[in-house]
């Protein structure tokens, strides 16, 4: 930003905090003002492989100031070093997907004077995040008890595999071991088949966005209160969570969800992925409009005027009847013949691979393949923020290098010079 350049205040920094000389809005990489919503959000991130970063990026990306807290004795984030794709200087395509658009210091929190320095930088930042295990917080003294006497706006936020309490907050979790926790791998899948988990880590990357969620409902409530507030988020219970419905059904009425043949919908008739000629697409009648159109569509006018199948309770009841009348039709024709027929009418899909799905047009036009300068390959495609907002566009920048923005922000935010980041530097309290 220009020296004489005006700032303009963000509304949950809160009355007057704008104005101070510590709490102004943060700079984008490029130097200038961006007028993104997040603008002026400063958030500490101690942080490391997929879930806590991806979270934090979706931030990153709509403006806020993400300062990522890295350990120089362990060469920062393990998401560097994840094959197959590895990049010069520490870096993989791993760490790239999780991390564009943050800053970097190396420091340790093991260190008094690293500590000291983290609590100077919570003093002015608005958020501190964490996915550590549930119990490391508090033995760092990053915890909402220990940095409230801090700053007592700041907003703590954690994500851990079980969350900060119960018996098994002190255990590492995982996102494949979620899904066998929270009983998701045991309905995915064909019903002859092992149990299997998503081909995404689903659940870490739900705990991602709600642990975003959750901070932002904590910086709305520091800035109509003047008080922080801690936000607690375990991947298991994400995981719990998504359960939804089925849990509600099991909880209530004792139904014991189970995998469904053809990833069908459990209650829903036809809802389900269908064999056709060359491959396969998703027909859904999550309506009774819908399947007496597809039955018009398919040129089966009969079926609806079966009293098996004529309403959904019906249809729930004679699903093994059902199933393969429809089956036999949808064989008859390719994919795309079928999406042509059935498209506009009936809620339908094709069962893209992830190649077909990075092509298809609706994903192009949504910015949702988007592309990032790299030092060592030019330029990276990367998957794009889903949450738009209207206003300016994002500039991305890369995941940074690990200590690349330590000089730039002890010195911006804390006034510290040249010979005190080089006695820092020597004795292994910053990178």
């Amino acid at each position: 930003m220009n020296a004489d350049s005006k700032e303009m205040a963000n509304p949950l920094l809160g009355p007057g905090l704008a104005d101070s000389p510590d709490r102004r809005p943060s700079a984008s990489i490029g130097g200038s003002i961006s007028g993104l919503p997040l603008e002026g959000v400063r958030v500490l991130a101690v942080e490391q492989f997929g879930a806590g970063p991806f979270g934090t990026m979706v931030l990153a990306d709509l403006g806020a100031e993400v300062i990522k807290i890295e350990d120089p004795a362990t060469d920062g984030d393990v998401a560097r070093t994840v094959p197959p794709y590895r990049l010069p200087n520490n870096d993989s395509l791993y760490y790239q997907s999780f991390n564009r658009n943050k800053r970097s210091i190396g420091l340790n929190l093991r260190d008094a004077d690293g500590r000291r320095i983290f609590h100077d930088l919570v003093k002015v930042s608005e958020a501190v995040f964490n996915n550590l295990r549930g119990d490391l917080p508090r033995k760092l003294g990053l915890d909402y008890e220990a940095l409230k006497a801090v700053n007592p706006r700041i907003v703590c936020c954690s994500l851990s595999g079980f969350g900060t309490t119960g018996p098994r907050a002190a255990e590492p979790g995982y996102d494949y071991l979620m899904q066998g926790y929270a009983g998701i791998m045991s309905i995915t899948g064909e019903p002859d088949s092992p149990p299997a988990r998503c081909g995404v880590p689903i659940i870490d990357f739900t705990g991602g966005y709600v642990s975003m969620l959750g901070l932002m409902i904590g910086l709305h409530a520091a800035q109509r209160t003047g008080v922080g507030r801690d936000v607690d988020v375990g991947l298991l219970d994400c995981g719990v969570a998504v359960l939804s419905y089925l849990a509600n059904f099991h909880l209530n009425e004792g139904y014991e969800p189970a995998k469904i043949a053809d990833s069908a919908h459990a209650t829903l008739v036809p809802s389900q992925c269908f064999s056709s000629k060359d491959g396969y697409l998703i027909v859904m009648c999550f309506k009774e409009k819908f399947w007496e159109r597809l039955c018009t569509l398919i040129g089966r006018l009969d079926l609806p005027a079966d009293p098996r199948f004529k309403q959904f309770p019906d249809r729930l009841a004679n699903r093994e009847i059902l199933i393969p009348i429809l089956r036999d039709v949808f064989r008859a024709r390719t994919t795309e013949e079928w999406l042509g027929i059935l498209r506009g009418h009936v809620p339908c899909a094709p069962v893209n691979t992830v190649a077909e799905a990075l092509r298809d047009p609706q994903v192009l036009s949504r910015e949702m393949v988007v592309e990032v300068p790299h030092p060592a390959r030019g330029t990276l495609r990367e998957v794009g923020n889903p949450i738009k907002v209207s206003g300016p566009e994002i500039a991305h920048q890369p995941g940074p290098a690990l200590g690349q923005d330590t000089d730039a922000v002890l010195g911006q935010y804390l006034d510290i010079g040249p010979e005190r980041l080089a006695d820092l530097r020597a004795r292994g309290v910053i990178a």
